[in-house]
């Protein structure tokens, strides 16, 4: 009972601490090959958007090799906050296995889309690796 007591004291004490960000070379960057900034899409059907990276590589979640993370598309938000881990949602998308391109479909309007890179456990780098933000169109 004791050791159960102490896990849950350890739990709740590290549930508070922020995660740590894995270094990045601080000339790393990812980038979207497509679609280009200011690109008009069609709405009713999912679109290609591919992903680009320099300095690092890709590697899945859970796997923590120097150098290296995988891709999250921002989608119509902001960069989260520094050293927390990246939400998992409609506006964050993981691509945990590694992939570096995807299918979406968005509904109609301006849109803005940004790539940013994490580690194993989903926690940007330091130096954040991110994409400039895009704008689209879905019409």
């Amino acid at each position: 009972m004791r050791a159960l007591l102490v896990s849950f004291a350890l739990t709740a004490l590290l549930a508070g601490v922020p995660a740590h960000a894995t270094d990045a070379p601080a000339d790393a960057y990812c980038y979207i090959g497509w679609p280009n900034d200011g690109q008009v899409l069609s709405s009713g059907k999912p679109f290609r958007v591919w992903f680009g990276l320099r300095h690092m590589g890709v590697a899945p979640k859970g796997v923590a090799i120097a150098n290296t993370g995988h891709h999250h598309l921002l989608i119509d938000t902001d960069l989260p906050p520094a050293g927390q881990p990246i939400p998992n949602d409609r506006n964050h998308l993981h691509y945990g296995a590694g992939e570096t391109e995807t299918m979406i479909e968005l509904p109609p309007g301006k849109h803005t889309l940004q790539l940013l890179m994490g580690d194993e456990n989903h926690v940007p780098h330091t130096p954040p690796v991110t994409s400039k933000k895009i704008t689209i169109t879905v019409k």
